[in-house]
């Protein structure tokens, strides 16, 4: 399970340090892709091969079906961390993220989110702003099944 959030630098090489907390789930390698919210998104390769199969269950003659497998699968990299639990992050995935140097690595349970810090900050502000309207939306989502 990842939790927490972490300021982090990519250096002038593209690399990152994967945060300590997270580094021995990834030892054996993780995922990399584009993110739905211009962040990037790291995933173990168990959780990889949930994510992907759901995915590539999805019907291809449905247009936003071949959108989403496209954006995910052609971003997708598979990457394993250095001795230093470091990874180099391709360029093209550093520019859909408009990543720079400053960033946050936010542990949200299942996978990890890489983010442009200023962004990190936008999307968190929005939250509290909108939070309590987006919890309230999502309360039928949270309800347990089944019963009365």
């Amino acid at each position: 399970m990842f939790l927490g959030q972490y300021d982090h630098t990519i250096d002038d090489k593209g690399r990152l340090a994967i945060p300590a907390r997270f580094r021995a789930e990834l030892a054996e390698g993780l995922y990399l892709t584009a993110g739905v919210d211009r962040c990037l998104t790291i995933l173990t390769p168990r959780a990889w091969q949930v994510m992907a199969e759901g995915i590539a269950n999805l019907p291809w003659l449905n247009s936003d079906a071949r959108q989403v497998q496209r954006s995910l699968f052609a971003a997708a990299t598979h990457l394993v961390p250095d001795k230093l639990g470091r990874v180099v992050i391709p360029q093209y995935l550093r520019t859909h993220a408009g990543l720079d140097a400053e960033v946050v690595v936010a542990g949200v349970y299942d996978r990890i989110e890489i983010w442009d810090r200023a962004a990190w900050e936008r999307s968190r502000s929005d939250f509290l702003e909108r939070g309590p309207e987006q919890v309230q939306g999502l309360a039928e989502l949270l309800r347990p099944t089944g019963g009365t």
